[in-house]
């Protein structure tokens, strides 16, 4: 799969990273920005507050599948009143979006492989990104846990607060897995 990366930082350029190990082509947007034209998806890896100058800078992004790995802290609100990154998102691209990658401590991509079992990675978003979803989750080492349509991201956005305040309540970077008792 070719994919476009927007943002170089510890998510978008460790799941990039992981993304080439697996095969796809990977090409990184950082600030300049740049063409994602073509690409078969594009993931949005920047500072939550950053998106709309992000997006601004990138041509090429109609009707494209976009994963929103982007958080939001301090208050910050999406931009254009929306509920979430991913929904404005969205709107910008025209295309199908997802919210994904942004429970998950990135400092931890180089050790994914490693894991017992494979850890989840929860996403919210539009069916039509499924297939793109569940492909780059598991080549970045991850299973795809879906928690609903496109409206559930703003929850997603601020179950990511939790993730960071269990972290920094002593349990350290960690990863967490979602499993069904017949999945034990």
């Amino acid at each position: 799969m070719h994919i476009t990366v927007i943002g170089r930082g510890n998510i978008g350029g460790g799941l990039a990273d992981l993304w080439e190990q697996a095969g796809h082509k990977v090409e990184r947007l950082g600030r300049s920005g740049g063409d994602a034209g073509g690409a078969e998806a594009v993931l949005v890896a920047v500072p939550g507050d950053a998106v709309q100058p992000a997006l601004a800078a990138v041509t090429g992004l109609a009707g494209k599948t976009v994963l929103d790995a982007t958080n939001l802290y301090g208050g910050v609100r999406p931009p254009g009143g929306f509920a979430s990154n991913a929904e404005y998102i969205k709107s910008v691209t025209g295309g199908p979006a997802a919210k994904v990658f942004n429970t998950n401590i990135a400092l931890l991509y180089k050790r994914i492989a490693q894991a017992r079992v494979r850890p989840s990675n929860l996403w919210s978003g539009d069916e039509e990104a499924r297939g793109v979803v569940e492909q780059l989750s598991l080549d970045a080492g991850y299973e795809a846990v879906r928690l609903g349509d496109l409206t559930m991201a703003a929850t997603q956005e601020d179950l990511a607060h939790s993730v960071i305040a269990i972290a920094q309540a002593g349990l350290g970077e960690f990863v967490y897995r979602l499993a069904t008792p017949e999945q034990l």
